[in-house]
């Protein structure tokens, strides 16, 4: 289970776009200049963004911190456009601003020294990985990362784990890159063959953290997942993005917010529908 954060307190301010990277389709990287995220920020946790622009509503957005540079005071998101917020962000231009809270969340917690850790992603559910897997490699600890999407084009960032000494595995709904079929079905079968103990980590759509979760509860290894619930302030206070959870002792469920006590949660203890 997640132990409690000792991450730095958020800052709210407007970021300057450092530089935007286009990939395939509907997907961007988006470097900004925030000191206080890029020197605090640990995997798992997230910012709630928008762009200071005139077709931006008024709502931020939380995204995932993919990368930190604390030389740079500077970070990392992995963008997929989807709707008019990540539009108006995506069309940014150097040098242009955002207004951004963070960093923001309760991080993941890293497994004991002798459990691999299995990451398992989906979609641009990848993004927290890439963090994760450079502060367990300056650790010294073991990771593997599953990567799932409906199609080839879905997996923009198979070359990010390069040099980062974390094993990629790759899935496709359609068969056209990698294992065919979904990604939980590559992670169970390296389960089968592990070479020692592993603790699940899990981001992407909430179907997909279902099954992480009946997974670890089926192989009886432990599993933390990031949810994705709709999110308005990022603060705890518009209780928008509260999630059923239930502790060992507990009789009942009670519900926590993603933004402060998430994103990242014990998957068994997250109440699924």
């Amino acid at each position: 289970m997640p132990a409690s954060s000792t991450h730095r307190p958020p800052v709210n301010r407007d970021v300057p776009l450092v530089r935007r990277q286009a990939l395939e389709g509907p997907y961007v990287l988006l470097t900004f200049r925030h000191p206080e995220v890029a020197a605090g920020a640990r995997a798992g946790q997230f910012v709630m963004i928008k762009a200071n622009t005139v077709s931006d509503p008024i709502l931020r957005r939380p995204f995932s911190v993919m990368r930190v540079d604390p030389s740079e005071g500077a970070f990392t998101l992995f963008l997929k456009i989807v709707g008019p917020g990540s539009h108006a962000l995506a069309e940014l231009r150097t040098g242009e601003e955002a207004g951004c809270l963070g960093p923001l969340g309760q991080p993941f917690t890293a497994p004991p020294e002798d459990q691999e850790a299995v990451f398992v992603a989906g979609g641009y559910g990848i993004a927290p990985f890439v963090l994760f897997g450079e502060e367990l490699g300056r650790a010294g600890r073991r990771a593997r990362a599953f990567y799932g999407g409906r199609t080839a084009a879905d997996l923009q960032l198979c070359d990010a784990f390069d040099g980062l000494g974390v094993p990629l595995v790759c899935a496709t709904d359609d068969g056209s890159f990698g294992h065919r079929g979904r990604v939980t079905e590559a992670v169970a079968a390296h389960l089968d063959t592990r070479p020692g103990p592993v603790t699940l980590y899990g981001c992407g759509p909430d179907a997909m953290l279902h099954a992480v979760a009946r997974l670890a509860e089926r192989r009886g290894v432990p599993a933390q997942v990031s949810v994705d619930p709709w999110m308005g302030c990022g603060l705890g206070t518009c209780l928008g993005c509260v999630v059923p959870i239930r502790r060992p002792g507990e009789a009942r469920p009670k519900y926590h917010c993603a933004c402060t006590e998430g994103p990242v949660f014990d998957a068994r203890d997250v109440v699924w529908p």
